[in-house]
């Protein structure tokens, strides 16, 4: 497959609605195959179409403790349940992070890379990942959720010292407190 060049913050496609994918054919599975290799070489948790250039309401998915990514067709948020703040970044506005308000559990559903209609309740880092991937393909970016603007700011690379010890991050955390390089798309 291929890596895709990842759209950054202000390209006016990032603020476009991606449009429902009504046939999934070899054309449509190569990009999200090759969207799930861009957002492992970029380090992310997902990634929308719109953020490589495509208008098809396509995300991939890839929680911390998975082996797969997932792959979801016109994905949708039928319900949420409650909010929370969360801390999220995205590769497309790289190098920032910021306090948004997300739901506490959410309904999905999508057609799956089998072409099968998938149904689920998804809740922590999940739930976060695929409101935040959604919410791409609907033009809006998680800047526009901040809880404040004063609550965006910039990652500063660290490198690790002896005797650092890494944080493990698992799928049920209530926000994204990960390394800079874990970052929902």
């Amino acid at each position: 497959m291929a890596i895709l060049p990842i759209l950054e913050i202000p390209h006016p496609t990032l603020r476009k609605r991606a449009k429902k994918v009504r046939g999934i054919d070899k054309s449509i599975t190569k990009l999200a195959y090759d969207m799930v290799d861009t957002m492992h070489e970029a380090g992310g948790v997902g990634l929308a179409a719109n953020q490589v250039g495509q208008l098809w309401r396509i995300i991939v998915i890839q929680m911390p403790d998975e082996e797969e990514a997932r792959v979801y067709f016109n994905p949708e948020i039928v319900k949420t349940m409650g909010t929370r703040e969360v801390e999220e970044g995205c590769l497309s506005l790289p190098g920032y992070r910021g306090l948004v308000n997300r739901s506490v559990w959410i309904r999905f559903q999508a057609i799956d890379h089998g072409e099968t209609t998938v149904k689920f309740k998804a809740e922590n880092l999940l739930s976060q990942a695929l409101e935040h991937e959604v919410d791409h393909l609907n033009g809006i970016l998680y800047t526009d959720h901040l809880a404040s603007h004063e609550q965006l700011y910039r990652i500063e690379e660290q490198e690790s010292q002896p005797g650092d010890e890494e944080e493990e991050i698992t799928s049920d955390q209530n926000s994204l407190d990960t390394p800079a390089s874990l970052k929902i798309n």
